[in-house]
C-alpha cells in the first residue's frame, strides 16, 4: 500500500469541506486540512508500530506472585471502520502469569496500540487478548471493552448512552469458572 502525503491528506479534507458545502478558502477553514490530517495521524498512530513489541519487556521476579493481574478502566479511543467515526470507551485487562510480568503501562500500550487504527470492537478486544497470550505465556488472559460507537450515537439510530461491551477469554480465565468469575468481577467492580 502506498503512503500518501502531508499535502494528499490535507486536499481530501479540503474536497470534504467543499462536499460538505463550506468553502475551505473561508478565514475559518483555511488552516483546516492541516490540522485534520495531523490529528488523524495521532488518532490513527497504531499503524506506526507493534503493540505486541510492548510486551517483549517482561520480569521474571515476581516473589512467588500467583494471582491474577487485572489493570481497569484503560481508555480507548478508536475509529469504526465502516464510518470512521470515534470509539470511545475502557478496557479491562487480566492475565494470571505463570513465570513473569509485564509493568502496569505496557497493557495501556497495548491497548492504546490495537485501538489507535480503524478498527471494529471485537476484533481488537480478541487482538489485544492474543497478544498478551502470545508473549506473557500466562495461565490465561481476559479482556472486557466497554465502548460508545458514535456511528450508533451521532447518527443512524441514534441511541446516545448504549455501550458495546465485549469479551475475550483465553486459559483457565475461560475454562475455570472460578477465575473466570474472580476475573470478571474485578473488571466490573474493582474490589
Amino acid at each position: 500500500m502506498t503512503k500518501r502525503t502531508q499535502e494528499e491528506a490535507e486536499a481530501a479534507v479540503r474536497v470534504l469541506i467543499e462536499w460538505a458545502g463550506d468553502d475551505p478558502d473561508r478565514e475559518g477553514l483555511r488552516e483546516t486540512p492541516g490540522r485534520v490530517a495531523r490529528s488523524y495521524r495521532e488518532l490513527f498512530e497504531g499503524y506506526e508500530s507493534d503493540p505486541r513489541e510492548y510486551l517483549s519487556r517482561t520480569f521474571d521476579e515476581v516473589g512467588g506472585y500467583d494471582e491474577l493481574v487485572v489493570l481497569r478502566d484503560i481508555r480507548v479511543v478508536s475509529f469504526c471502520e465502516h464510518h470512521m467515526l470515534p470509539v470511545t470507551g475502557r478496557a479491562h485487562v487480566g492475565y494470571l502469569p505463570r513465570n513473569r510480568v509485564v509493568g502496569i503501562s505496557k497493557l495501556a500500550r497495548v491497548v492504546n496500540g490495537f485501538s489507535r487504527r480503524l478498527q471494529i470492537q471485537e476484533k481488537m478486544t480478541a487482538e489485544i487478548a492474543q497478544a498478551i497470550q502470545d508473549i506473557l505465556d500466562p495461565h490465561g488472559v481476559g479482556v472486557v471493552v466497554e465502548a460508545e460507537h458514535s456511528c450508533m450515537t451521532l447518527r443512524g439510530v441514534n441511541t446516545a448512552g448504549s455501550r458495546l461491551i465485549t469479551s475475550h477469554l483465553l486459559g483457565v480465565l475461560r475454562d475455570d469458572p472460578r477465575t473466570r468469575e474472580e476475573f470478571l468481577k474485578l473488571a466490573r467492580n474493582g474490589v
